[in-house]
């Protein structure tokens, strides 16, 4: 029996917010460089919100696959196992963080593989419970972005109305066809359920795997200007700074890599000068 949103929606307190923002991350497809999760992790630690409510994550999630192990071991949760002994088991979960002085819900989650409407629903819940008019989802993709440059941003809105709002902030507006995220998914859903929805997809270097600081600390960056956040980012500028210099070094020792990244740098640079001139 499939259960009600109303009870896989789970509050430990219930904040009472007023056309409040609801900022959106995901792990799965749009986490490349852990850009979704790792900024706003960044911004719950940075505002110290506080875990308001969760969504049960068992009616949405694989926890077994047929195929190779390889990809079976992308379903199955993570378990550490020590000396003979279970130390801890990680299951997915979706959780809520609220800080009321700025008016913002934070949530970390792992994209449902099941379920989409149900899950959707469940956000739409929470929306309406707590007071929440407008989602802002962040995400990645890996792009021809070079390791030493600033992200690209590029925006989709589920209304027309919210694109010139955004164009402030250097944005460019996304030109896709291919495999959707849930993310998409609630782009599309939005309207009928009287939410404003706005999706930032930051291009990160393909080339560059593992968590990405300087990405991470960027996107952080533009999001604060959006939500109007007076936050200190000295430690996240000196993180990305150092893994800046750390991947530049590795790749100094390939010829051919450093070339390629000096070729994407130059390809970046002009195509700013002309976004910038149109």
């Amino acid at each position: 029996m499939t259960s009600k949103p109303s009870e896989l929606l789970r509050f430990t307190e219930r904040p009472s917010l007023n056309q409040a923002t609801l900022v959106l991350a995901f792990t799965g497809w749009m986490d490349g460089g852990d850009v979704s999760t790792g900024t706003v992790r960044n911004l719950v630690e940075l505002v110290t919100a506080r875990p308001v409510a969760e969504i049960e994550p068992e009616p949405f999630y694989l926890y077994n696959f047929p195929g190779s192990m390889e990809l079976t071991a992308l379903f199955r949760p993570h378990i550490d196992i020590e000396d003979g002994l279970v130390k801890s088991i990680q299951m997915p979960s979706n959780i809520f963080f609220c800080h009321e002085p700025t008016n913002l819900v934070l949530f970390i989650g792992k994209e449902p593989n099941l379920a989409w409407a149900t899950f959707a629903t469940c956000l739409f819940e929470f929306a309406r419970q707590v007071g929440v008019r407008r989602f802002l989802f962040v995400g990645s993709f890996g792009g021809s972005v070079p390791h030493t440059r600033q992200p690209r941003l590029f925006v989709t809105c589920s209304e027309a109305d919210l694109l010139p709002e955004m164009q402030q902030y250097g944005v460019r507006r996304t030109g896709y066809q291919g495999p959707g995220s849930f993310s998409s998914y609630l782009l599309t859903q939005c309207p009928a359920a009287g939410i404003q929805m706005t999706s930032l997809a930051a291009e990160i270097p393909g080339y560059v795997q593992g968590t990405n600081p300087l990405c991470i600390e960027a996107v952080t960056r533009s999001l604060a200007k959006i939500l109007r956040l007076p936050l200190d980012l000295a430690s996240l500028r000196k993180t990305s700074t150092e893994w800046e210099l750390g991947v530049s070094a590795v790749l100094d020792k390939d010829e051919d890599l450093a070339a390629k990244v000096r070729q994407l740098e130059e390809e970046y640079d002009n195509d700013l000068l002309r976004h910038n001139e149109e």
